[in-house]
């Protein structure tokens, strides 16, 4: 009978793993360092531990589900496939132009990211659809294959197909793939109007190189992934966890791999949802801190939010227009280069700087004695007191204490202060680039941070959420248990979710409801059709239906949760449609103009099942036999005065209901909270700890 669960969550610095048991509601973890070289060896060496370890079947377990940062470092870094690119005559250059805007006006140095594609590899063939998808010129086989041949012979191991207008008819994308697939079938095949199927021509060619640019490692890796998984003798499927927060088949997510971008911090506002909802309000700041980055989400009424588009591999981290256009559904998000292994140093000024560089987990903070030598956040922190060299990662990780002061103190030489303040500065300036971030995340999207609570998950995310809460100004810190691998925990509380997209085009004072229905119901039989590949019963499928609505004339759509269908041909659906976008528009922008009609021109569905075997209960708290404090250690806290003695809890020992009254330490194997001398904090029933600041 099975009864396990596992997640798998691969990061920049740490691969966490997490063992739920269904039947009891308890869970085993681990945190291991990831290897970069080949993530899946990691995970194999994790799992076998656990399994050994803990004693677990690895017959019974029913799922597992995995993130993974691996193919968007890929596109940073610049290590995907050799890729071409097939388009219409005359539009080979639409990926260099994009929209012929700088992100920086008045920035003459300011350069836009390098397209995926160089420009002898991306190849035209005589064909041409109109935008109401009607062939104007026939598509030219010969050409595909003679064009595809030269591609191939330069190495190219994935072509993208991106023809003009294939949205509003694909049938030459899909015959120009087929022609590839058949020639040369060891070649990746990416078909934009299967990525993105939506108008604008640069951002669709950008998704579907994206794409083509990753499809052979996520092909290669997702594969051995399930092989590795399998000679460990789990029979379980393998799930992935989208950008969106929802899950897939392997299948689907070998065929576009773009989906899971940002899936990694999707599970982290996930789990947030997840675990904030009974002490929050439903109204979080999920605030995920790991070694390599932080992660910032806003949680609403118990929901992260969705966006339609982001941006990968940003030449300037804030500033929109600065990186690559992806569009896909995704939980919305603000990432910055701030985590455990973020390097300090001296900029040419000579101030104290934080990040974005990493150490990471080769050779890693120098107090991991792997042969770092820089100071990283994780050095200061040791030396700061907050962290316990003896039980760091659970004792998983030998600390090499004199390593990391060695480091800061050479750091200490270049700017004449000592040691300690050094340590202390790189602390205080990782929380304020955090802070600073996540004002502006916050800020763009109309919110008051006062409303909200911050949620902290990841390994940093408990050392630094009491400062960062203090800089933003929030009264309350939420840490659930498991802090450090709360990530790989949300990977097991998502329902699988398949999303699609089309262009419509529609006036609802003009054209037919009858037209838009019809478009609706087509997305939904794709998503189900997808959903049933994932082995689901589609009658416990959700359908959400929503639009890219605008007024007409506005350059911009605003995307609308609309009404459930059925649409029919009546003057009441329509002012039901009107109704649902004005009242969006009104919440965004205030008001509305007067008699505008209202277009539509995009269609999206969303469809969402549970996952059999994916009840997972927070795990609550009983407490563990004898005293929760563990001792006392000296930490550093300027508001005090410098190094205060401080008491140190075993979190295991702690029950629901005791308090905790700051300056204090709390451990677990994998994170440790902090609470400063400014808060107070609470066991909740729920498990959590809420910690409230004055």
């Amino acid at each position: 009978m099975a009864r396990y669960s596992l997640g798998i969550d691969i990061g920049g610095t740490s691969t966490d793993l997490v063992v739920h048991d269904h039947e009891t509601g308890r869970e085993w973890s681990r945190k291991v360092l990831t290897t970069h070289e080949d993530p899946a060896r990691a995970v194999a060496a994790g799992v076998r531990s656990v399994l050994q370890r803990d004693a677990i079947d690895p017959a019974r377990f029913s799922r597992v589900v995995h993130a993974t940062t691996l193919f968007t470092n890929a596109l940073i870094e610049r290590k995907g496939a050799r890729t071409g690119l097939l388009t219409t005559a005359g539009f080979a250059d639409t990926l260099e132009i994009g929209r012929e805007r700088k992100f920086e006006l008045y920035d003459i140095q300011a350069s836009k990211p390098e397209p995926l594609v160089p420009r002898d590899l991306r190849l035209e063939v005589a064909e041409r659809v109109s935008a109401d998808g009607r062939v104007r010129g026939k598509l030219s086989a010969a050409q595909v294959r003679a064009q595809a041949r030269r591609l191939v012979d330069a190495g190219v191991t994935s072509i993208a197909v991106v023809f003009l207008h294939a949205y509003a008819n694909p049938a030459h994308e899909a015959e120009a793939a087929r022609l590839i697939g058949a020639r040369h079938p060891g070649v990746a095949v990416t078909a934009s109007h299967e990525v993105a199927s939506e108008i604008r021509e640069y951002e669709r060619a950008s998704t579907a190189v994206a794409n083509a640019y990753i499809k052979p490692l996520a092909q290669r890796y997702l594969a051995l992934m399930a092989r590795q998984l399998a000679d460990l003798g789990i029979p379980a499927p393998l799930l992935l966890m989208l950008s969106s927060g929802g899950l897939t088949h392997v299948a689907e997510a070998q065929r576009t791999p773009v989906q899971m971008l940002e899936s990694g911090p999707a599970a982290g506002a996930i789990a947030a949802a997840f675990f904030g909802r009974e002490d929050s309000g439903g109204n979080l700041l999920a605030f995920d801190m790991g070694g390599t980055t932080a992660k910032l989400s806003l949680v609403d009424r118990g929901e992260p939010l969705t966006a339609y588009a982001f941006e990968a591999a940003r030449q300037k981290r804030f500033i929109e227009g600065s990186g690559l256009p992806i569009r896909i559904s995704t939980i919305e998000l603000i990432e910055i280069g701030a985590g455990g292994g973020s390097i300090a140093h001296v900029d040419d000024i000579g101030l104290l700087k934080v990040g974005p560089q990493s150490a990471g987990s080769m050779p890693g903070p120098a107090a991991y004695g792997l042969g770092g030598a820089e100071a990283t956040v994780t050095d200061a922190d040791f030396l700061l007191g907050y962290l316990n060299p003896d039980y760091f990662a659970g004792g998983e990780v030998k600390v090499d204490l004199e390593a990391a002061r060695q480091a800061v103190e050479r750091l200490a030489g270049r700017v004449a202060l000592a040691p300690i303040d050094v340590a202390w500065g790189i602390h205080d300036i990782v929380n304020e680039n955090m802070a600073s971030a996540a004002r502006v995340h916050i800020a763009e999207r109309g919110r008051d941070p006062r409303q909200y609570a911050l949620l902290c998950t990841g390994g940093a995310g408990p050392v630094h959420a009491y400062s960062v809460a203090l800089k933003l100004g929030l009264s309350r810190v939420v840490c659930p248990p498991s802090a450090g691998v709360a990530s790989a925990l949300g990977l097991l509380v998502a329902p699988a979710r398949v999303d699609r997209v089309a262009t419509v085009g529609i006036r609802l004072d003009r054209d037919s409801v009858g037209d838009l229905e019809a478009a609706f119901r087509r997305l939904e039989d794709e998503a189900r059709a997808v959903m049933a590949d994932t082995g689901l019963a589609l009658e416990t499928a959700t359908v959400e239906r929503l639009a890219d609505g605008r007024f007409l004339g506005q350059g911009f759509d605003l995307v609308v949760t609309l009404p459930h269908g059925p649409y029919r041909e009546d003057a009441d659906t329509r002012r039901r449609l009107q109704a649902a976008f004005e009242a969006a528009y009104r919440e965004k922008f205030a008001l509305t103009p007067p008699s505008v009609p209202v277009e539509f021109i995009n269609v999206r569905v969303a469809v969402r099942a549970p996952v059999a075997g994916a009840t997972v209960t927070a795990p609550g708290v009983a407490g563990g036999a004898g005293d929760a404090v563990k001792g006392t250690r000296p930490a550093w806290f300027p508001e005090r005065g410098g190094w205060v003695e401080t008491t140190v809890y075993d979190r295991y020992r702690l029950a629901a209901g005791d308090a905790l009254a700051g300056p204090a330490v709390v451990e677990e194997e994998g994170s440790t909270l902090v609470v400063g001398p400014r808060a107070t904090a609470r066991v909740a029933p729920s498990g959590n700890i809420v910690m409230t600041l004055r």
